[in-house]
């Protein structure tokens, strides 16, 4: 293989993998445009997800384990108060007595209250939480997935999805991972329209956002509960998910949409111990009636008045435009060439959305490889391409999602629905935290790992000849590796 040849493909494999790994370069081979696209057609499905629940199940063990702490909590309590209603003298003689302590000791009062609130909260802390186990065994096959791939571009591609249609374990931690995989794995490949159903369908998404309980101000519930309509789940799919800001939609359609998508919620645990967690569509939540979105009468009168509007969005002109923007930022640069953009969108509108087509236009565009690789990469993809470079394919899930939380990039923990940002400038304060995290991986393998085997073999020594004098100078093994790990060959892509 040439020079130039190796080249390309550890630049395919930083611009659009998950960095070069032990064996990633004859992967590649003299054809990395061909095999990104040739990933594409194997399987996306993870091979140990049989293991896990699915997030319906999910959610119902959190929710049971929550019942159970609160009924073992008020059982703690009510047990506390009973001792000490026992504790106090109730005989005849001694009426005068109790009633003298019972007005002297008025500061003891609030000590038995006291001691009855840390009873239920040492009742309920005895209830181990079954969420944090779910979330960090969903980190752990993610993760791993990313590790052991040839290149990895099938996987930023779950990663990109994941982010645009980002939803938070801070809030609904037990889904978290399960939609990635559910939603988001199963369709990253396939048609755009799909995509967004599962998505927007999904009831993590309907928990993220707020429509778990909007209902509409003539439904059956509105009326009897005197309840509103909640939009924030029609604004961040216009917004965030298909047309982009400033496209030429209001807020009377907003509401508008806001209104056809009442009565997507999820059938309550407590109320089904079998579909707890799950979709379903509530007509008695739902407002009645035609509405319009974009110039648009719908008519429908159930959940398919939703998808109806959903299908219309994901076919519209500025729905491909804002997702492939976005696309080509992620993966070539801050400022995507416009007539990357432009071509990537052509292939959006002429295969109705095919994703897969999408990302095959993007990697055969020599306007997607013409850049020198200066994109900083985020926290999440810098961690993975350094574990990947040494080879290890086994993770802690608990370290893992402790360095991305130090490195302002916490597994499914977005701030806002908008995501992790996918500039430089959002990042590059954060280098001198990987500092930290790349010293302390530095001193954990050291013993395993070679800094010379690693340029040599693993990046076929596309490396800068500065960082190959540094590296040689090192003054041990360990600071070796944090040096190359920092450079911009591993950074940047």
């Amino acid at each position: 293989m040439s020079n130039s040849a190796k080249a390309e493909a550890v630049l395919a494999l930083h611009r659009f993998g998950m960095g070069p790994r032990p064996g990633s370069l004859a992967a590649v081979g003299t054809d990395p445009r061909g095999a990104l696209i040739a990933e594409l057609d194997r399987p996306l499905a993870l091979s140990a997800a049989a293991s896990l629940p699915t997030s319906a199940k999910a959610y119902r063990t959190v929710a049971d384990a929550n019942a159970r702490r609160a009924a073992r909590a008020k059982q703690a309590q009510q047990q506390a108060k009973k001792q000490q209603v026992a504790a106090v003298p109730t005989a005849p003689g001694d009426q005068g007595q109790a009633q003298a302590q019972t007005e002297g000791q008025a500061p003891a009062q609030g000590q038995e209250k006291d001691a009855a609130e840390m009873a239920a909260k040492q009742a309920a802390d005895a209830v181990p939480d079954p969420g944090r186990p779910i979330y960090l065994q969903e980190a752990k096959l993610r993760t791993e997935a990313a590790l052991a791939a040839d290149i990895g571009f099938a996987e930023r591609l779950v990663w990109f999805w994941s982010n645009h249609f980002c939803v938070s374990a801070n809030r609904i931690q037990s889904m978290s991972g399960a939609y990635e995989r559910e939603a988001v794995r199963a369709n990253a490949l396939g048609r755009f329209v799909d995509l967004l159903q599962a998505i927007e369908g999904h009831p993590a998404m309907l928990f993220y956002l707020d429509n778990l309980g909007s209902m509409g101000a003539n439904s059956i519930a509105g009326i009897n509960r005197s309840s509103g309509l909640n939009e924030n789940f029609a604004r961040e799919i216009m917004e965030l998910h298909t047309l982009g800001v400033r496209t030429g939609y209001t807020q009377d359609d907003v509401i508008s949409f806001a209104n056809v998508l009442t009565g997507w919620t999820l059938v309550p645990p407590g109320a089904d111990p079998q579909h707890g967690g799950e979709f379903t569509f509530n007509p008695r939540l739902h407002e009645p009636g035609g509405q319009t979105v974009l110039g648009k009468r719908y008519e429908q009168e159930d959940a398919e008045q939703g998808r109806a509007v959903l299908r219309d969005l994901a076919a519209h002109p500025a729905t491909a435009t804002h997702v492939v923007t976005k696309l080509a930022r992620h993966f070539v640069a801050d400022e995507p060439p416009p007539v990357l953009v432009e071509q990537m969108a052509k292939t959006f509108r002429d295969t109705e959305g095919d994703l897969k087509q999408v990302a095959i236009s993007m990697v055969s565009s020599d306007d997607a490889w013409r850049g020198p690789p200066s994109k900083l990469k985020r926290p999440g993809e810098w961690v993975v391409g350094m574990v990947r470079a040494t080879g290890i394919t086994v993770v802690d899930p608990v370290r893992f999602t402790g360095g991305q939380e130090l490195l302002g990039e916490a597994l499914w923990r977005p701030s806002a629905p908008k995501g992790y940002p996918d500039d430089e400038a959002s990042w590059v304060d954060g280098i001198g935290r990987r500092l930290d995290v790349a010293n302390n991986f530095a001193e954990r393998i050291t013993g395993m790992a070679d800094p010379q085997v690693i340029i040599e073999d693993v990046f076929a020594s596309q490396i800068g000849p500065e960082v190959k004098q540094a590296v040689g100078r090192a003054e041990s093994r360990q600071q070796a590796l944090a040096l190359l790990f920092m450079s911009a060959d591993f950074q940047r892509r």
